[in-house]
Protein backbone atom coordinates (compact mmCIF):
# COMPACT_ATOMS: atom_id res chain seq x y z
CA UNK A 1 0.00 0.00 0.00
CA UNK A 2 0.96 3.61 -0.72
CA UNK A 3 0.09 6.82 0.25
CA UNK A 4 0.30 9.34 -3.01
CA UNK A 5 1.02 12.83 -1.82
CA UNK A 6 1.88 15.95 -4.33
CA UNK A 7 2.06 13.19 -6.15
CA UNK A 8 4.60 11.50 -5.07
CA UNK A 9 4.06 8.03 -3.49
CA UNK A 10 5.09 7.29 -0.10
CA UNK A 11 6.15 3.51 0.29
CA UNK A 12 3.86 1.87 2.74
CA UNK A 13 7.09 0.91 5.23
CA UNK A 14 8.15 4.30 5.18
CA UNK A 15 4.71 5.35 6.36
CA UNK A 16 4.31 2.60 9.22
CA UNK A 17 7.95 4.07 10.08
CA UNK A 18 6.55 7.52 10.21
CA UNK A 19 3.31 6.17 12.47
CA UNK A 20 5.63 4.75 14.88
CA UNK A 21 7.50 7.42 15.65
CA UNK A 22 4.68 9.34 15.94
CA UNK A 23 2.80 7.34 18.61
CA UNK A 24 6.59 7.28 20.16
CA UNK A 25 6.56 11.40 20.10
CA UNK A 26 3.12 11.15 21.78
CA UNK A 27 4.21 8.95 24.40
CA UNK A 28 7.18 11.13 24.72
CA UNK A 29 4.35 13.85 25.77
CA UNK A 30 2.93 11.90 28.16
CA UNK A 31 6.40 10.59 29.98
CA UNK A 32 7.90 14.56 29.88
CA UNK A 33 4.76 15.66 31.59
CA UNK A 34 5.09 13.56 34.30
CA UNK A 35 8.76 14.84 34.49
CA UNK A 36 7.84 17.98 34.35
CA UNK A 37 5.36 17.31 37.63
CA UNK A 38 8.41 15.52 39.58
CA UNK A 39 10.85 18.60 38.54
CA UNK A 40 8.68 20.58 40.52
CA UNK A 41 8.01 18.77 43.39
CA UNK A 42 11.97 18.07 43.99
CA UNK A 43 12.81 21.74 43.31
CA UNK A 44 10.49 22.78 45.64
CA UNK A 45 12.23 20.81 48.19
CA UNK A 46 15.43 22.63 47.93
CA UNK A 47 17.22 26.22 48.59
CA UNK A 48 18.64 27.89 51.58
CA UNK A 49 16.52 26.05 53.72
CA UNK A 50 16.22 22.18 53.10
CA UNK A 51 12.69 21.18 53.48
CA UNK A 52 12.35 17.08 53.01
CA UNK A 53 10.69 15.95 50.68
CA UNK A 54 7.59 13.93 52.18
CA UNK A 55 6.24 17.87 53.50
CA UNK A 56 6.49 18.85 49.97
CA UNK A 57 4.55 16.04 48.79
CA UNK A 58 1.94 16.49 52.04
CA UNK A 59 1.78 20.31 51.06
CA UNK A 60 1.31 20.01 47.37
CA UNK A 61 0.32 16.39 47.02
CA UNK A 62 -2.34 16.09 50.04
CA UNK A 63 -4.78 12.96 48.17
CA UNK A 64 -1.54 11.08 48.63
CA UNK A 65 -0.90 11.17 52.22
CA UNK A 66 -3.32 12.12 55.06
CA UNK A 67 -0.30 13.80 57.16
CA UNK A 68 -0.65 17.47 57.51
CA UNK A 69 2.61 19.95 57.64
CA UNK A 70 2.49 21.56 61.07
CA UNK A 71 5.09 24.38 60.04
CA UNK A 72 3.67 27.29 58.92
CA UNK A 73 6.63 28.61 57.67
CA UNK A 74 7.49 25.57 55.53
CA UNK A 75 4.13 26.38 53.99
CA UNK A 76 4.80 30.38 53.46
CA UNK A 77 8.88 29.00 51.94
CA UNK A 78 6.55 26.73 49.31
CA UNK A 79 3.65 28.46 48.35
CA UNK A 80 5.06 32.12 48.83
CA UNK A 81 8.40 31.76 47.67
CA UNK A 82 9.48 28.45 45.79
CA UNK A 83 6.45 27.96 43.96
CA UNK A 84 5.66 30.98 42.15
CA UNK A 85 9.66 30.91 41.05
CA UNK A 86 9.39 27.63 39.70
CA UNK A 87 6.27 28.10 37.71
CA UNK A 88 7.90 31.38 36.34
CA UNK A 89 10.89 29.40 35.49
CA UNK A 90 8.78 26.81 33.60
CA UNK A 91 6.69 29.35 31.99
CA UNK A 92 9.94 31.10 30.77
CA UNK A 93 11.56 27.85 29.48
CA UNK A 94 8.78 26.60 27.70
CA UNK A 95 8.07 30.17 25.84
CA UNK A 96 11.97 30.25 24.96
CA UNK A 97 12.33 27.07 23.77
CA UNK A 98 8.59 27.27 21.64
CA UNK A 99 9.46 30.38 20.04
CA UNK A 100 12.78 29.06 19.53
CA UNK A 101 11.71 25.79 17.98
CA UNK A 102 9.47 27.92 15.55
CA UNK A 103 11.57 30.40 14.56
CA UNK A 104 14.17 27.54 13.30
CA UNK A 105 10.99 26.41 10.76
CA UNK A 106 9.99 29.93 10.11
CA UNK A 107 13.50 31.19 8.84
CA UNK A 108 14.60 27.19 8.07
CA UNK A 109 17.88 28.49 9.88
CA UNK A 110 19.13 26.10 12.85
CA UNK A 111 21.04 29.48 14.09
CA UNK A 112 17.55 31.47 14.69
CA UNK A 113 16.34 31.60 18.36
CA UNK A 114 13.82 34.31 20.12
CA UNK A 115 16.27 37.08 20.49
CA UNK A 116 16.51 37.26 16.67
CA UNK A 117 14.98 40.53 15.92
CA UNK A 118 16.00 42.30 18.59
CA UNK A 119 13.64 41.37 21.16
CA UNK A 120 16.24 40.91 23.82
CA UNK A 121 18.26 44.10 23.01
CA UNK A 122 14.40 46.01 22.90
CA UNK A 123 13.71 44.17 26.31
CA UNK A 124 16.68 45.29 27.50
CA UNK A 125 16.82 49.07 26.98
CA UNK A 126 13.51 49.37 28.34
CA UNK A 127 14.15 48.15 31.52
CA UNK A 128 17.24 50.12 31.59
CA UNK A 129 15.87 53.26 31.07
CA UNK A 130 13.30 52.23 34.42
CA UNK A 131 16.64 50.97 36.27
CA UNK A 132 17.85 54.79 35.53
CA UNK A 133 14.89 57.00 35.46
CA UNK A 134 15.14 59.42 38.02
CA UNK A 135 12.07 59.34 40.24
CA UNK A 136 11.01 57.14 42.16
CA UNK A 137 8.79 54.64 39.81
CA UNK A 138 6.88 51.42 40.75
CA UNK A 139 9.04 48.29 40.48
CA UNK A 140 6.08 47.04 38.26
CA UNK A 141 6.79 49.80 35.93
CA UNK A 142 10.02 48.28 34.72
CA UNK A 143 8.59 44.78 33.53
CA UNK A 144 6.00 47.33 31.57
CA UNK A 145 9.11 49.10 30.16
CA UNK A 146 10.68 45.97 29.10
CA UNK A 147 7.75 44.48 27.35
CA UNK A 148 7.00 47.63 25.41
CA UNK A 149 10.79 48.57 24.41
CA UNK A 150 10.46 44.27 23.28
CA UNK A 151 7.28 44.86 20.88
CA UNK A 152 8.33 48.28 19.73
CA UNK A 153 11.65 46.70 18.08
CA UNK A 154 10.36 43.56 16.53
CA UNK A 155 7.71 46.25 15.02
CA UNK A 156 10.57 48.28 14.02
CA UNK A 157 12.13 45.24 12.18
CA UNK A 158 8.86 44.35 10.35
CA UNK A 159 8.48 47.32 9.20
CA UNK A 160 12.08 47.51 7.98
CA UNK A 161 11.88 43.80 6.49
CA UNK A 162 8.50 44.21 5.05
CA UNK A 163 8.80 44.35 0.81
CA UNK A 164 5.39 44.89 -0.26
CA UNK A 165 3.38 42.51 0.90
CA UNK A 166 5.76 39.62 1.33
CA UNK A 167 8.26 39.64 3.92
CA UNK A 168 11.91 37.75 3.36
CA UNK A 169 13.40 35.91 5.41
CA UNK A 170 17.06 37.75 4.90
CA UNK A 171 15.84 41.01 5.05
CA UNK A 172 13.96 40.01 8.81
CA UNK A 173 16.97 38.62 9.83
CA UNK A 174 19.62 41.27 8.83
CA UNK A 175 17.14 44.16 9.98
CA UNK A 176 16.64 42.16 13.76
CA UNK A 177 21.08 42.14 13.39
CA UNK A 178 20.67 45.95 12.73
CA UNK A 179 18.19 47.69 14.92
CA UNK A 180 19.38 45.19 18.00
CA UNK A 181 23.10 46.06 17.88
CA UNK A 182 21.65 49.82 17.76
CA UNK A 183 19.74 49.18 20.95
CA UNK A 184 22.62 47.24 22.78
CA UNK A 185 24.70 50.13 21.93
CA UNK A 186 22.45 52.37 23.65
CA UNK A 187 21.50 50.10 26.52
CA UNK A 188 25.92 50.04 27.22
CA UNK A 189 25.97 53.48 27.49
CA UNK A 190 23.17 53.87 29.57
CA UNK A 191 24.70 50.93 31.94
CA UNK A 192 27.93 53.19 32.01
CA UNK A 193 26.47 56.12 33.40
CA UNK A 194 24.17 54.79 35.79
CA UNK A 195 26.59 54.64 38.70
CA UNK A 196 25.99 52.07 41.54
CA UNK A 197 22.85 50.85 39.55
CA UNK A 198 25.15 49.33 37.24
CA UNK A 199 25.36 45.95 39.43
CA UNK A 200 21.77 45.50 39.43
CA UNK A 201 20.70 46.00 35.98
CA UNK A 202 23.45 43.64 34.51
CA UNK A 203 22.12 40.74 37.25
CA UNK A 204 19.15 41.37 35.73
CA UNK A 205 20.23 41.64 32.07
CA UNK A 206 21.74 38.05 32.98
CA UNK A 207 18.66 36.46 33.86
CA UNK A 208 17.18 36.17 37.12
CA UNK A 209 14.42 34.92 38.87
CA UNK A 210 14.33 36.07 42.71
CA UNK A 211 11.80 38.76 42.44
CA UNK A 212 9.45 35.89 41.20
CA UNK A 213 5.47 36.31 43.01
CA UNK A 214 2.29 34.97 41.87
CA UNK A 215 1.51 38.94 40.82
CA UNK A 216 4.30 38.12 38.52
CA UNK A 217 2.93 34.76 37.07
CA UNK A 218 -0.85 35.97 36.70
CA UNK A 219 0.68 38.80 34.79
CA UNK A 220 2.98 37.06 32.21
CA UNK A 221 0.66 33.11 32.17
CA UNK A 222 -1.73 34.62 29.61
CA UNK A 223 0.67 35.78 27.21
CA UNK A 224 2.94 33.35 27.31
CA UNK A 225 -0.08 30.52 26.86
CA UNK A 226 -1.71 32.18 24.04
CA UNK A 227 1.60 32.76 22.31
CA UNK A 228 2.43 28.74 22.52
CA UNK A 229 -0.92 28.20 21.72
CA UNK A 230 -1.53 30.06 18.56
CA UNK A 231 2.38 28.54 17.34
CA UNK A 232 1.09 24.85 18.21
CA UNK A 233 -1.89 25.37 16.09
CA UNK A 234 0.47 26.31 13.46
CA UNK A 235 2.61 23.33 13.51
CA UNK A 236 1.45 21.66 9.76
CA UNK A 237 2.16 24.70 7.97
CA UNK A 238 5.22 25.12 9.71
CA UNK A 239 5.96 21.31 8.60
CA UNK A 240 5.00 22.22 4.64
CA UNK A 241 7.00 25.33 4.96
CA UNK A 242 10.41 23.56 5.85
CA UNK A 243 9.71 22.45 1.74
CA UNK A 244 10.43 26.13 0.66
CA UNK A 245 7.78 29.08 -0.26
CA UNK A 246 6.88 27.74 -3.63
CA UNK A 247 6.14 24.76 -3.10
CA UNK A 248 3.76 25.65 0.31
CA UNK A 249 1.99 28.49 -1.90
CA UNK A 250 1.09 25.41 -4.13
CA UNK A 251 0.28 23.44 -1.44
CA UNK A 252 -2.14 25.98 -0.18
CA UNK A 253 -0.48 27.87 2.77
CA UNK A 254 -0.80 31.40 2.79
CA UNK A 255 2.98 31.94 3.85
CA UNK A 256 2.93 35.42 4.52
CA UNK A 257 0.16 34.72 6.77
CA UNK A 258 1.83 32.53 9.11
CA UNK A 259 4.80 33.85 9.04
CA UNK A 260 2.96 37.14 10.58
CA UNK A 261 1.23 35.19 13.02
CA UNK A 262 4.19 33.01 13.95
CA UNK A 263 5.98 36.05 14.44
CA UNK A 264 3.47 37.65 16.65
CA UNK A 265 3.23 35.05 18.41
CA UNK A 266 6.63 34.35 18.98
CA UNK A 267 7.05 37.87 20.22
CA UNK A 268 4.23 38.48 22.91
CA UNK A 269 5.67 35.09 24.24
CA UNK A 270 8.85 35.56 24.57
CA UNK A 271 8.53 39.51 25.32
CA UNK A 272 6.40 37.86 28.43
CA UNK A 273 9.08 35.52 29.40
CA UNK A 274 11.70 38.32 29.11
CA UNK A 275 10.02 41.55 30.76
CA UNK A 276 10.32 39.93 34.50
CA UNK A 277 13.33 37.79 34.47
CA UNK A 278 15.75 39.37 32.38
CA UNK A 279 17.87 37.93 29.10
CA UNK A 280 18.36 34.02 29.54
CA UNK A 281 20.38 32.82 26.54
CA UNK A 282 20.67 29.55 24.89
CA UNK A 283 17.19 27.83 25.70
CA UNK A 284 15.84 28.95 22.48
CA UNK A 285 18.67 27.02 20.20
CA UNK A 286 19.37 24.50 22.13
CA UNK A 287 16.55 23.17 23.33
CA UNK A 288 14.28 22.43 19.97
CA UNK A 289 17.49 21.09 18.50
CA UNK A 290 18.07 18.96 20.97
CA UNK A 291 13.98 17.51 20.51
CA UNK A 292 15.22 17.36 17.38
CA UNK A 293 17.37 15.07 17.36
CA UNK A 294 15.77 12.64 19.10
CA UNK A 295 12.07 12.76 18.32
CA UNK A 296 12.34 13.92 14.57
CA UNK A 297 11.39 16.92 13.05
CA UNK A 298 7.64 16.74 12.75
CA UNK A 299 6.00 19.88 14.70
CA UNK A 300 3.25 18.36 16.15
CA UNK A 301 5.59 16.83 18.33
CA UNK A 302 8.53 19.30 17.91
CA UNK A 303 6.36 21.89 19.40
CA UNK A 304 5.15 21.10 22.36
CA UNK A 305 7.83 18.53 23.61
CA UNK A 306 10.35 21.70 23.26
CA UNK A 307 7.66 23.65 25.75
CA UNK A 308 7.72 20.80 27.86
CA UNK A 309 11.76 20.04 27.59
CA UNK A 310 12.08 23.62 27.99
CA UNK A 311 10.49 23.90 31.15
CA UNK A 312 11.89 21.14 32.58
CA UNK A 313 15.54 22.68 31.47
CA UNK A 314 15.28 26.35 33.23
CA UNK A 315 13.38 24.81 36.35
CA UNK A 316 16.55 22.56 37.12
CA UNK A 317 19.00 25.22 35.73
CA UNK A 318 17.49 27.63 38.12
CA UNK A 319 17.28 25.14 41.12
CA UNK A 320 21.33 25.23 40.86
CA UNK A 321 21.89 28.69 40.51
CA UNK A 322 19.53 29.61 43.56
CA UNK A 323 21.54 26.26 45.39
CA UNK A 324 24.95 26.42 44.42
CA UNK A 325 26.18 29.17 46.42
CA UNK A 326 23.23 29.70 48.48
CA UNK A 327 22.66 31.80 50.22
CA UNK A 328 23.85 33.97 47.43
CA UNK A 329 22.59 33.27 43.94
CA UNK A 330 23.64 32.73 40.12
CA UNK A 331 21.86 34.07 37.52
CA UNK A 332 20.67 31.42 35.67
CA UNK A 333 21.46 32.65 31.98
CA UNK A 334 25.11 31.37 33.71
CA UNK A 335 23.92 28.25 34.29
CA UNK A 336 21.94 27.42 31.28
CA UNK A 337 25.06 28.35 29.32
CA UNK A 338 27.61 25.72 31.24
CA UNK A 339 25.00 22.45 31.58
CA UNK A 340 23.16 23.45 28.16
CA UNK A 341 25.84 23.93 25.88
CA UNK A 342 28.09 20.86 26.32
CA UNK A 343 24.96 18.65 26.88
CA UNK A 344 23.97 19.52 23.65
CA UNK A 345 27.34 19.52 21.83
CA UNK A 346 27.80 15.76 23.74
CA UNK A 347 24.50 14.90 22.30
CA UNK A 348 25.43 16.15 18.77
CA UNK A 349 28.43 14.54 18.68
CA UNK A 350 27.51 10.84 19.97
CA UNK A 351 24.44 10.71 17.30
CA UNK A 352 26.36 11.37 13.87
CA UNK A 353 23.50 12.21 12.10
CA UNK A 354 22.43 15.22 10.50
CA UNK A 355 19.96 17.85 12.88
CA UNK A 356 18.39 19.93 10.77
Amino acid sequence: MELKIANQSIPAKELRQYRLRFHKGLIAIAGFSFALVGVVLISSAFGSTHIPFQSILNLLLPFISSDNVDSASISTIVFHVRLPRIIMAGLVGAALSTAGAAYQGMFRNPLADPYLTGISQGAALGAVVGFILPYNIPVALIPILSFSGAVLCVFAVYSIARVGTTLPMTTLILAGVAIGAFLAAITSYLIIISGDRAHGIIFWLLGTFSLADWWQVSIMTPYILLGIVIICLYARPLNVMQLDDDQARQLGINTEKVKLIILCAATVATAAAVCFCGIIGFIGIIVPHLVRILFGPDYRLLLPLSALTGAIFLISADTISRTMMAPSEIPVGIITAIIGVPFFLYVLRTRKKAVF
